[in-house]
């Protein structure tokens, strides 16, 4: 079986060597056209290089000048806070860089418990557990809570993590319209043969900046015997009179099951999921929970920057009350421009376009402006939806606010956007 050096195949004698490079050039010859296609469809995504810790103002890699920055999820500007640095890098030194190990072998600490606690105090409920992502989070709750005997009743916008978490899952699967408390209850009504039920929603949609009619939600889980599952990635920390999100801003919080997020937006911006509810389910995602089960324990200096994070926010919500007022600034202004802005009274402003090129090309020609938003295209949302996103933040100051208004007009003119 061996000539020389070269070992060939008893099936064809050709040298494995040379169907392994054969089998590249292949692999190569299909990915070199899926990736121009991506290019053609002007839906390359690129990335840009900042070199200033994240904040209303940046510095950006072959930019000259400083930047103001509008895409961030940095919502309360808590990433570059100086007691939640100084709270990261005290843990940091106090308890390491890291745990080397899962959370049920040797990567439990003090402050994992702590912060899980005080996580499930700020959403008043039984218990918390925390994970590396809230994707990881959607990725674990759905394969440890359903069986085949059960049903998950999904908004077809759902953020991409809730929709593959639900795919590893064995459960009958029901998607709704977005938002279309009609097909709802048709699909609870059709669902009522299952088990359990569990509608899952995002609370508020990144994409679009519009809020689930969770009051609507709740009503009908409780007439067809559901349960309701909420991810508050985009609202925990701003959303409701003390942020504790939508289910505290529409009255439903004794309401709602289960609740997903993430503390790497609003509270600190580092990284780290959790799921919070009932005390039992949380006991079985430990036991169950696959990405919890088989990935590192979230770094000290994580855990430490998110608990001063969350600390600050139930001290005091003055920060969460100057959101309102700048959110409607921009986007009435934008509005008054002739600009399309998605949803209502979120931060996440969309600014609809359309065009994939012209959504990118846009973004490029705003930050030559200096202003850092980025271009949302396929399939990040669904074709002839493109739009940059733009998000505010609490430490944007209205002048910054004005100055990327005035940028947005000069450059929707430059390309036919506005007349």
């Amino acid at each position: 079986m061996w000539a020389g050096s070269v070992w060939r195949s008893s099936l064809s004698g050709v040298p494995c060597g040379r169907r392994a490079q054969s089998a590249l050039a292949q692999l190569r010859g299909i990915l070199e056209g899926e990736l121009e296609g991506i290019r053609e469809a002007g839906t390359w995504k690129s990335e840009r290089v900042i070199t200033s810790r994240q904040g209303p103002h940046i510095d950006v890699d072959c930019v000259s000048g400083g930047i103001l920055n509008f895409c961030a999820n940095n919502y309360l500007g808590l990433s570059s806070h100086p007691e939640v640095i100084q709270a990261g890098l005290q843990a940091l030194e106090e308890f390491g860089a890291g745990l080397s190990s899962v959370r049920f072998i040797c990567g439990t600490q003090s402050i994992h418990k702590n912060l899980e606690a005080k996580i499930a105090r700020f959403h008043q409920r039984e218990d918390a557990i925390l994970y590396p992502s809230c994707f990881d989070a959607n990725a674990g709750l759905f394969e440890a809570l359903l069986t085949p005997e059960d049903a998950v009743l999904s908004d077809e916008l759902n953020h991409a993590s809730i929709i593959d978490g639900i795919r590893l899952c064995k459960a009958h699967k029901y998607r709704y319209g977005h938002l279309d408390m009609a097909d709802l209850e048709a699909k609870l009504q059709e669902a009522q043969k299952h088990r359990l039920r569990l509608v899952a929603t995002d609370g508020a949609f990144s994409m679009d900046g519009d809020i689930a009619p969770l009051q609507e939600i709740c009503r009908l889980a409780s007439r067809y015997g559901a349960l309701v599952f909420v991810d508050e990635c985009h609202a925990t920390g701003f959303l409701g009179p003390t942020g504790r999100g939508t289910d505290e801003l529409l009255g439903v919080m004794d309401q709602v099951t289960i609740i997903n997020s993430t503390l790497g937006k609003a509270l600190g911006g580092a990284s780290g999921g959790y799921t919070t509810g009932p005390g039992f389910l949380v006991s079985l995602l430990r036991q169950r929970a696959r990405p919890y089960l088989f990935s590192n324990s979230l770094p000290p200096a994580a855990v430490g920057c998110a608990s001063k994070a969350l600390d600050l926010l139930m001290e005091s919500n003055t920060i969460i009350q100057s959101m309102a007022a700048k959110t409607q600034r921009f986007r009435s202004k934008m509005e008054a421009a002739g600009f399309t802005i998605s949803g209502a009274s979120h931060p996440i402003c969309p600014v609809m376009l359309g065009d994939a090129r012209l959504a990118s090309r846009m973004a490029d020609d705003m930050l030559k402006k200096g202003i850092f938003v980025i271009g949302f295209s396929y399939p990040v949302v669904p074709k002839g939806k493109a739009r940059i996103r733009v998000q505010i933040s609490a430490v944007h100051s209205e002048e910054d606010i004005d100055r990327c208004v005035e940028a947005f007009v000069e450059v929707g003119r430059l390309h036919g956007a506005l007349p």
